[in-house]
């Protein structure tokens, strides 16, 4: 059980970092097609993390924060890409380099918590498609 909980707190954790990176620059992106599908991963993230939290209250337990270092240096990077270069090709490129960074970090994780729940693994997995599917859909703008 423990396997399952800490699998699902580290799938919240890379939520919460993915949808506040796409806070931090969806008003900035030029392109209204590249805005509008941010926001749309962003609703499918939402959608994915209700799904996380739901099963955590069912274990008694809650969500996790992402690490503050990681959370802090995600900000500095993005502030000062942005500083030099505003741009939607930086802002795909910020977006590409952090879908890639959390696909590793939850397949690490799969693996840390191999005992997990097949119903967690799931959806460790559905967020790595997710992900995956972003970096994808937001090559065409670098």
């Amino acid at each position: 059980m423990s396997d399952t909980i800490e699998l699902l707190k580290e799938c919240d954790a890379g939520i919460k970092m993915g949808t506040e990176a796409i806070d931090e620059v969806v008003e900035q992106v030029q392109n209204p097609e590249f805005k509008s599908k941010l926001k749309n991963y962003k609703d499918d993230y939402n959608f994915l993390q209700k799904e996380i939290e739901d099963m955590l209250k069912n274990f008694n337990s809650e969500g996790k924060e992402p690490n503050i270092m990681a959370k802090m240096m995600s900000v500095i990077k993005t502030k000062i890409k942005l500083f030099f270069k505003k741009s939607d090709a930086t802002i795909a490129d910020l977006m590409t380099a952090g879908c890639n960074m959390g696909t590793k970090s939850l397949n690490k994780y799969l693996n840390t918590y191999e005992n997990a729940s097949d119903e967690a693994k799931t959806l460790a997995k559905k967020l790595i498609r997710l992900m995956d599917n972003q970096q994808f859909d937001v090559r065409k703008y670098l």
